[in-house]
């Protein structure tokens, strides 16, 4: 049996619908949750509490990849190109922090690629970076009907109008990286 290099990124911009739909196309991904991380209250949250703002958390997927086939640094670089990482606690016409642009790392060598990747992108954007780098404290998946959303809704107004032209600049910007 090939040993494989198995990692995974924990990352949040906006929407997990949105971002989970995008990781889903990547060459290497093995896997995408959505869930919840970075709250302040106890307990495995809901989408209810998560959408209300009043626990902390943000909206965020969980990527299993394999590192062999696409590095940590080209998965943080197609996420930091495909969302607004300039625009606080938003994206689009969802707002709040739970929405907020995040990315949470598992060791210190991923800090220091988000740090890296963070600078990298930046001269192509008008206005600063916000994105947050943060360590993962935890991880909640979110409930079955928010996992493979955009594959299983794709006629879905929030579907067709935010999360389709997403993908249409993923498939314009990292056309290499595609299944």
């Amino acid at each position: 049996m090939e040993n494989k290099d198995i990692q995974i990124a924990t990352v949040g911009g906006g929407c997990f619908w949105c971002t989970e739909a995008v990781f889903q196309e990547i060459k290497g991904v093995l896997k995408v949750v959505s869930g919840y991380s970075g709250g302040n209250v106890p307990g495995h949250p809901t989408y209810r509490e998560v959408c209300s703002g009043l626990t902390g958390h943000a909206e965020v997927i969980q990527i299993t990849f394999d590192a062999d086939i696409i590095s940590y640094q080209e998965i943080l670089i197609i996420f930091m190109t495909t969302h607004d990482p300039t625009t606080l606690n938003r994206q689009g016409a969802d707002r709040g922090t739970q929405y907020r642009s995040v990315i949470y790392y598992h060791n210190d060598e991923q800090k220091e690629i988000a740090e890296v990747v963070s600078k990298e992108v930046a001269p192509f954007y008008e206005n600063p970076i916000v994105t947050e780098i943060s360590p993962l404290a935890t991880f909640y998946e979110a409930e079955k009907e928010h996992q493979d959303y955009y594959a299983r809704n794709q006629s879905q107004g929030y579907c067709s109008f935010v999360i389709t032209p997403k993908l249409s600049k993923l498939r314009k910007l990292h056309a290499d990286k595609l299944k």
